[in-house]
């Protein structure tokens, strides 16, 4: 069996370097709302770059983009090994991020707390997406953290799960993440946006933001739909 054209899309990706500057791409996205993003990267023919519909926010005001930085956990009852690659992967951990966390159909140990969560911001993480669970929920809350996740539990995840590998592809649902790409969420979930086309989607975007401002006023002042639709504005 060949293959090495499978390896090449799946298992790497070259990170692009950008028109601005990472922290002003992120900033410029959260000015932005879910909704309007995941319609460009539609437009785009990319329908699966929303994560799972119950990874939600902690809080339903908090809204965070950020750059991808991923790390997988598996369930697991030894403990060897699991504090020297989680000091390694805090200490890897880059400015702008945000930490995507897969722990696959785990639905028991919690990945994510009030010392990770001190641990993240110190490091100038952005905020934290979880297809885990969560723990230590108020203490989290009162760092003020954007916080996106799956379920919460008491449970401690040493004993339970460990990491098995960070900053590699991910496969959350039906969408596929790497480090480096754009990450947004907000109360309507979470989208991944490739980086190689992250800038032309927030320009896009922030064009369909003022459009649906325009399309507001013309509802207020009569147009029928159709006349909304043929000015190209859309329901």
């Amino acid at each position: 069996m060949k293959l090495d054209a499978l390896k090449a899309k799946l298992d790497k990706k070259e990170i692009v370097d950008l028109p601005i500057t990472e922290k002003e791409l992120c900033d410029r996205y959260e000015q932005l709302y879910t909704g309007a993003v995941n319609d460009v990267l539609r437009e785009r023919t990319l329908l699966d770059q929303a994560l799972p519909c119950n990874i939600m926010p902690l809080k339903m005001e908090m809204k965070v983009a950020g750059i991808a930085y991923t790390i997988r956990s598996n369930p697991d009852p030894t403990v060897t090994g699991e504090m020297e690659i989680r000091a390694d992967m805090l200490d890897d951990m880059p400015r702008e991020c945000i930490v995507i966390w897969d722990a696959g159909d785990e639905s028991e140990a919690s990945h994510w707390g009030e010392v990770m969560t001190a641990s993240a911001i110190a490091r100038g993480s952005r905020g934290a997406v979880v297809n885990g669970g969560l723990r230590d929920t108020m203490q989290v809350l009162d760092q003020n953290y954007p916080v996106f996740n799956k379920y919460r539990t008491s449970n401690g995840s040493l004993g339970r799960t460990k990491i098995t590998g960070y900053n590699i592809p991910l496969r959350i649902g039906k969408a596929y993440i790497y480090p480096g790409d754009l990450i947004f969420g907000d109360i309507d979930g979470v989208l991944v946006v490739p980086r190689e086309m992250a800038y032309e989607v927030l320009v896009r975007a922030e064009e369909i933001k003022a459009t649906e401002q325009e399309m507001k006023t013309w509802v207020h002042e009569g147009f029928s739909a159709k006349n909304i639709v043929k000015k190209g504005g859309y329901f």
